[in-house]
């Protein structure tokens, strides 16, 4: 995402000599910009092709975000996401699409045209649906086109420490017994539910029709799966959260971490009564889990575009130098 790129060509001087030599050759500094990223995606595609073709294209895959700045804009992110698409053109990336509400036409499109897509910055129940819905219904468009929907795949990244952080401060500004007692619990019982929301949307008689033309669920990511509460378990969005067809991406620490002394054991499908019996207690409390949503979805929005804003600030300053 952009701000992984801004943290890489902005923190060090590993793209300087990549970045000079555009320069000179009078490239614009967002021409500049994609060459850097997409030079690492073809980097990043290469390491991983081998695990694309032995999981016969079950995993592997390398994710690029359109413009975070298009994210209000769904035919300035289908024409992005395609023009990545095309110009990356190997077959183990995912364009990477913000489940915002004008984007997921662009998600729906895409699937349509036979495009991997990971969609991103997922906050609530209501949202992840939506795009499910989307997911298949470019399956089904693709279909009633006459073209094969097998090889296609996608990702939904629901962004987990996130939710407790901000569902815990709304929690110690209520303050009473019971609402302290919920800190820490928030996430995972909205994952659990999400898992089960997949579960009961790629089954049935809808989906099986799909499934018998190659097509493959979408499954769920777990992202920002570290914890930022220092209090919390250092693995608890991992622990809390394996399950079948349902992917984690874990940073560096967290994964170290893991190896080191997490449980190994599918969790994701267990005590989906008690998430739900969670789920309740927050809105009888008065958590407005929508309104955490909405916010989540702004400030993850607003920090992707400023991250990739001031990183192209940062590359037209240093430009200046050469």
């Amino acid at each position: 995402n952009p701000t992984i790129f801004q943290k890489a060509i902005q923190g060090s001087a590993d793209y300087d000599e990549q970045f000079r030599s555009l320069i000179s050759a009078d490239n614009s500094i967002i021409d500049c910009y994609w060459a850097m990223v997409l030079q690492d995606i073809h980097g990043a595609l290469d390491v991983f092709e081998s695990v694309y073709t032995n999981s016969n294209g079950g995993d592997g895959f390398v994710s690029v975000e359109v413009d975070p700045n298009l994210a209000h804009d769904h035919s300035a992110t289908l024409l992005a996401g395609q023009h990545l698409w095309e110009t990356v053109s190997r077959p183990h990336l995912m364009i990477k699409i913000p489940a915002t509400v004008p984007c997921l036409e662009s998600v729906q499109s895409m699937i349509a045209a036979g495009r991997n897509v990971n969609v991103t910055l997922i906050f609530s129940l209501d949202r992840y649906q939506k795009v499910m819905d989307a997911y298949i219904a470019g399956l089904e468009k693709r279909l009633d086109a006459g073209l094969s929907i097998n090889g296609i795949s996608s990702v939904a990244s629901f962004f987990i420490s996130r939710v407790d952080a901000e569902v815990d401060k709304r929690l110690d500004v209520i303050g009473t017994p019971t609402a302290l007692a919920l800190r820490g619990r928030a996430a995972v019982a909205q994952a659990k539910l999400a898992y089960d929301r997949f579960r009961a949307t790629f089954s049935g008689e809808r989906w099986e029709m799909l499934a018998q033309q190659g097509a493959a669920v979408q499954r769920p990511l777990w992202a920002s799966t570290s914890t930022k509460n220092p209090s919390y378990p250092d693995t608890l969005y991992v622990d809390e959260l394996i399950g079948h067809d349902s992917v984690n991406t874990l940073p560096d620490t967290t994964l170290e971490a893991f190896a080191d002394h997490g449980t190994l054991r599918t969790t994701i499908d267990q005590n989906v009564h008690e998430s739900r019996q969670v789920w309740a207690a927050l809105s009888d409390v008065g958590v407005d889990m929508d309104d955490v949503a909405r916010q989540l979805e702004d400030e993850g929005v607003l920090s992707f575009q400023k991250s990739f804003d001031e990183l192209l600030v940062a590359l037209s300053d240093k430009a200046q130098t050469f």
